[in-house]
């Protein structure tokens, strides 16, 4: 199906944000049964199972698609590493160094550290090659990709899925059967199905609802929309551009989406 009738599909539930109206994506307009088909044959790497990236990972996995993790090795008995394996993932088939899961990746998920993101980048970037997703779960790397140098090429499709919860809520609300709220923005759709790649991913990660946002808006004020959509409003202020809040009151900073 193309780009224009995945736009139209996002518009058949609204929800009124003060004066604005936005159309909100749900699992009845876009079923996993379609994100299965989008993702079909995609193999999507997801760099980093620190705080977003088991819950996501485990999520798409768990709802049959072709997931492998790149993780810097480690010997710690409580690091990531060794978590992903606990968690399944099998060394030299769906778990790899952050390169190579980068290079065998049609989309590449950049869940690390916001801390972390350059030197990650710098590793990574040859293998985001023309055609190829990248994708976060967070603006700030790429708002401020001066200081990231996060800077992918036009020929690359830009995303964004933003779980408003903790990467342990994620993954709860999946397993419980319920959804969480995210919001979702296309950067850059150097392919023409960046917006549909990015609504089959939010489904896959386990998302309920969808709201569409923008790399720079989500980085400073989603969290109080994603309050809206849950239906329990609560107005919150973010004190620093870089703290996160969460659904259930906490606050967490975006600097541990790792």
């Amino acid at each position: 199906e193309s780009f224009q009738t995945e736009q139209q599909k996002a518009e058949k539930m609204k929800i009124k944000f003060g004066k604005t109206t936005e159309n909100i994506v749900t699992r009845q307009e876009f079923p996993l049964e379609k994100a299965r088909q989008v993702l079909a044959g995609k193999t999507v790497a997801v760099l980093g199972y620190g705080i977003q990236g088991p819950g996501q990972a485990l999520n798409m996995r768990d709802n049959g698609i072709n997931v492998i993790v790149g993780q810097r090795k480690s010997t710690k008995a409580n690091g990531s590493w060794k978590r992903a394996l606990k968690d399944g993932w099998v060394e030299g088939e769906t778990l790899f160094s952050l390169e190579e899961a980068a290079s065998r990746g049609d989309i590449v998920m950049m869940l690390v550290s916001d801390g972390s993101c350059p030197e990650v980048w710098r590793k990574i970037e040859k293998f985001v090659t023309p055609g190829k997703a990248l994708y976060f779960s967070h603006g700030f790397a790429y708002v401020y990709n001066k200081i990231t140098g996060v800077k992918p090429g036009k020929d690359v499709d830009v995303i964004m899925v933003a779980p408003k919860g903790s990467g342990t809520n994620v993954r709860r609300n999946f397993l419980n059967g319920a959804g969480i709220n995210s919001s979702f923005a296309v950067a850059q759709d150097a392919t023409g199905k960046a917006l549909e790649l990015t609504l089959a991913i939010g489904i896959a990660v386990g998302s309920g609802y969808l709201f569409p946002t923008t790399f720079e808006r989500e980085h400073v004020r989603d969290g109080e929309r994603s309050q809206v959509v849950c239906g329990s409003f609560v107005r919150t202020r973010r004190r620093r551009p870089r703290e996160a809040v969460r659904m259930d009151g906490e606050r967490a900073d975006a600097r541990r989406h790792a």
